[in-house]
């Protein structure tokens, strides 16, 4: 087992144009939106926008165990794409992409994060799997909210 960074993707292919999908996640209140109602987080700051360093910092419990994860915007195009990295959390390393592209029926989020776990193989060994599986429920979630808030009729609201 290396110690290489681990891939995550999730895509989402969507029926509304690529401008009603990147106008989602300007929201002022989308990061909220996005949080799973399972999940024991609570929000501290909210990004004030989408642009190159703005910052989120959120508590989050790993089991009993409250983690603060602070992460910083650090690439951004607008209606195109945005990037954050984890300056402070529960990860080695953690840098999640957000893709927005247009298809012929609509538009596509495409997700896709990197990450180290800590404490090297060891942390991949007891505790890959389980990152994986909590990725997948939350992206699933994340991706569930996108679709019914950009595939709306109407205004975004």
């Amino acid at each position: 087992m290396s110690d290489a960074p681990l891939f995550f993707e999730k895509t989402l292919d969507l029926t509304a144009p690529v401008a009603r999908l990147w106008a989602f996640h300007e929201r002022p209140d989308a990061f909220a939106l996005l949080q799973p109602p399972w999940e024991r987080a609570e929000i501290l700051e909210l990004p004030s926008s989408l642009e190159v360093g703005a910052r989120a910092r959120v508590r989050v419990y790993i089991g009993p165990i409250p983690t603060l994860i602070e992460a910083e915007h650090v690439a951004y195009e607008p209606g195109h794409f945005f990037v954050d990295e984890m300056r402070r959390g529960p990860f080695a390393s953690w840098r999640h992409e957000h893709r927005c592209e247009p298809t012929p029926t609509g538009s596509r989020l495409i997700d896709t994060i990197t990450y180290r776990l800590p404490l090297g193989r060891l942390g991949q060994l007891f505790g890959g799997a389980a990152v994986r599986r909590r990725l997948e429920r939350l992206f699933d979630y994340r991706h569930q909210v996108t679709k019914r808030y950009v595939e709306a009729q109407g205004p975004l609201a």
